[in-house]
């Protein structure tokens, strides 16, 4: 609250303590004039404590809590026995009658102080505990919301609880994301070692003179090239997720048909379901047909395709069939790409979209680098879709939704 608005509240409760004291005079029968001097020496003496008590405020302000409420008590019941010894005065009241009223105003004044007293202190205990909370925050240790006896610090306990609950997350998300750098490193590490020592030795086979066959070399230069192509797959995926997770990474939805996507995507993995010896099927015509164009960025989601049936094809067996479908509902179409790769672990289904994860399983035979789901699933979040993956029998299926482009 601002001094202005203080000063209006405070103004507001002496004009109506001032009104009541009026009230209660003319419903005495007290005359006018006694009711002036009544109220305008009461005032005066009042104003003359309260003024006295706002020096002392000012002059010691940094008291703990319990000494304030007892100032408040004091000045309570000082400016009442103030003005009432003064309009007595004032009013000709016998010295007898003063002096019974100040005892009774004495007594209640020890009992006001004690309660504020009371008071203070289980506010000051209140205080010191979200203090100990507030040290325990800094230090990192986790928070329990402290109750109090006060709403006000009650919810300070509660926001205070509720930073640690934040804290504690974002520390745990800050623990995930180094273990998945770690990982990524330990992978792309091994990943480009791998083919990089496979085209060394092959280069200095060639080199020495091991391989002199037009065959043989023809061969080792097609190994050569394959490898190469792993290499630019690899930093294909690495600096696609890099675009994405830095925020740079700029999409251009447009209406798409869906028919146009996935015969891109066909043509785009056809070799390499050849060379592992895997049918892909994809939806009938027809159906495609019956399917209203996406609003997505064409680029972006022919890659995220791609990666699903890429990784569909490396698992799946030779004479094994990888089948993609597409079903078109409330505003999204649902596409599903299914392998026949024997399922994947239950343990690995939550971290298969991980950076750089691969369960056990995968390793001998996947010849990526542990990106492309994890690339698949940025790309399709930043367009306001989603990616998922359950297994079924024989096999696993990634589905993905994506919004439909609204009609003119």
């Amino acid at each position: 609250m601002s001094t202005r608005n203080r000063v209006a509240v405070a103004l507001g409760i002496v004009a109506a303590g001032l009104a009541v004291a009026v009230l209660l005079a003319r419903a005495g029968g007290i005359p006018a004039s006694d009711t002036l001097v009544l109220v305008g020496t009461a005032s005066a003496g009042t104003a003359a404590v309260a003024a006295s008590m706002a020096v002392v405020s000012r002059v010691r302000p940094r008291q703990p809590f319990a000494i304030h409420a007892a100032v408040v008590a004091v000045a309570s019941m000082a400016a009442t026995a103030t003005g009432v010894a003064v309009a007595a005065r004032a009013m000709f009241i016998s010295s007898h009658d003063l002096w019974a009223l100040s005892t009774i105003l004495a007594t209640a004044a020890a009992g006001g102080l004690a309660v504020a007293w009371s008071l203070a202190t289980k506010v000051d205990r209140d205080v010191r505990t979200l203090a100990e909370a507030s040290q325990d925050l800094a230090t990192g240790e986790s928070v329990s919301p402290p109750r109090s006896r006060i709403s006000e610090l009650d919810r300070l306990g509660a926001d205070l609880a509720e930073v640690s609950r934040r804290l504690r997350d974002a520390h745990q998300r800050e623990l995930a994301l180094e273990r998945s750098r770690r990982e990524l490193v330990a992978w792309v590490s091994h990943d480009l070692r791998s083919p990089l020592a496979s085209i060394r030795a092959m280069a200095e086979a060639m080199d020495d003179g091991v391989v002199q066959s037009p065959a043989d070399t023809r061969r080792y230069l097609r190994s050569i090239a394959a490898e190469a192509d792993r290499l630019a797959a690899l930093v294909d995926d690495l600096f696609e997720l890099s675009r994405v997770t830095s925020g740079i990474l700029e999409l251009d939805p447009r209406r798409v048909e869906l028919g146009d996507l996935l015969d891109r995507c066909a043509r785009g993995a056809a070799e390499g379901a050849a060379a592992q010896g895997v049918e892909v099927r994809l939806p009938d015509p027809v159906v495609l047909n019956a399917v209203p164009p996406l609003y997505v960025s064409d680029s972006e989601t022919v890659r995220v395709l791609r990666n699903l049936l890429d990784n569909a094809i490396r698992h799946t067996p030779a004479g094994g069939v990888v089948a993609v479908a597409a079903t078109a509902t409330r505003g999204q179409v649902e596409l599903s790409v299914t392998d026949e790769c024997g399922g994947i672990p239950p343990a690995d289904l939550e971290r298969v979209f991980e950076v750089a994860y691969r369960g056990d399983n995968a390793r001998g035979r996947d010849g990526g680098g542990g990106l492309g789901l994890a690339v698949a699933r940025e790309l399709v979040s930043a367009q306001e879709g989603t990616i998922g993956v359950a297994n079924h029998p024989g096999g696993c299926c990634f589905t993905v939704s994506l919004p439909l482009a609204e009609d003119p």
